[in-house]
């Protein structure tokens, strides 16, 4: 089958009806959403951002008609498939609260990206097709990171000066590093966190501290 282009000609489908909070209708909605995001979570994990509308029904057992009732397009659907999956993972990092204002903490979470081939198989191989636009995911990391590494900025735990400039390129050696752990595979987890290192000195952090920071014990929570 052919895959549909977004702005493309979709079947005539009517939304789900507004329902009330709380109430069956409501209730409904969001478990087949959930469960549609679900499988777009998977089929992003075995196919990859190009896959088409019909594969995304066919895995989740349902018709494309079915599909546009709950997102309009596919990049909808594939949009809040991988932000629903980021955050989770995010929630996870941090250890189950929300992201502090600490530099270990942020560090700390940066790392464990390092390791979801082991933790995380689901998320691992949808970031290692998400990585082949790789700008998605760079936006991920900076928009995760942007307020902690300005309170840090304004305590004056790294370099305030041209931060947003200086967050942009971390986010973009971020990415690399990640790419060179679970696409090309260049790098182990290990290997990764030299490279960690090397990057967080556009924050203006010194060796030694780099040093201390990337010493941490890493603590990961159980996951399902």
């Amino acid at each position: 089958m052919v895959a549909k282009k977004q702005g493309a000609n979709k079947p005539a489908t009517k939304a789900p009806a507004p329902a009330k909070p709380g109430g069956r209708q409501a209730s409904y909605v969001a478990r087949n959403r959930a469960a549609l995001i679900r499988s777009a979570q998977e089929v992003l994990a075995s196919i990859g951002l190009n896959a088409t509308i019909e594969e995304i029904a066919n895995h989740a057992q349902v018709s494309p008609t079915t599909l546009y009732k709950y997102f309009p397009n596919k990049e909808v659907l594939f949009s809040e498939a991988l932000d629903q999956i980021w955050r989770e993972w995010v929630f996870w990092g941090y250890n189950g609260v929300a992201p502090g204002k600490k530099l270990e903490d942020a560090i700390d979470v940066c790392r464990k990206l390092f390791w979801i081939k082991q933790t995380h198989p689901l998320f691992a191989r949808i970031l290692h097709n998400a990585l082949e636009r790789p700008t998605m995911l760079i936006n991920y990391v900076y928009e995760s990171g942007a307020e902690t590494f300005r309170e840090l900025a304004k305590r004056g735990e790294i370099t305030s000066d041209n931060l947003e400039q200086r967050m942009k390129l971390f986010s973009y050696s971020l990415a690399g590093i990640l790419s060179s752990v679970h696409v090309t595979e260049e790098l182990s987890p290990s290997e990764a966190e030299v490279s960690l290192g090397i990057a967080l000195s556009v924050f203006g952090i010194s060796p030694a501290k780099v040093n201390k920071l990337l010493s941490r014990a890493l603590i990961f929570m159980p996951t399902n």
